[in-house]
């Protein structure tokens, strides 16, 4: 699991990465304002599991990296290099995109759902009224 907390112009992001059988889920929460470090850690403690446990994303397939000991140089360089990089990965961007493509299909089916409901309604109603009208009331 990686946490990054970015400044993408106008609020604070935080985006969480979470590797699980191979594939990678992302979620992005907005801190708003700078976040102390208290808030950072009562969002870690309080809301990220939850976060992580009530999504239905199926995330992004990613390739598992080999677990063999790295040179502790390189080790360093990567962090150092990963430290100057802002933003989110393509992958978790990808992953975050993904999500919002489901939540826009499933809003889009409700909506026509109820749209179908208030149609039928509709329908019976105006048979009703035609009945009535037939029986001379």
């Amino acid at each position: 699991m990686k946490l990054t907390i970015y400044h993408d112009g106008q609020f604070w992001i935080g985006m969480i990465e979470v590797v699980s059988d191979g594939h990678l889920k992302a979620f992005r929460h907005v801190f708003g304002g700078e976040p102390k470090d208290s808030e950072v850690l009562t969002f870690i403690y309080n809301e990220l599991s939850t976060l992580i446990h009530t999504s239905h994303q199926s995330g992004v397939h990613v390739k598992q990296n080999c677990s063999n000991r790295i040179n502790p140089k390189r080790l360093q360089r990567k962090v150092a290099k990963e430290m100057r990089r802002t933003g989110a990965s393509t992958k978790a961007q990808e992953a975050v995109r993904q999500e919002y493509e489901e939540q826009k299909k499933q809003c889009k089916h409700i909506t026509k759902q109820h749209r179908e409901e208030e149609k039928q309604r509709k329908y019976l109603l105006r048979k009703k009224k035609a009945k009535e009208k037939h029986k001379g009331r």
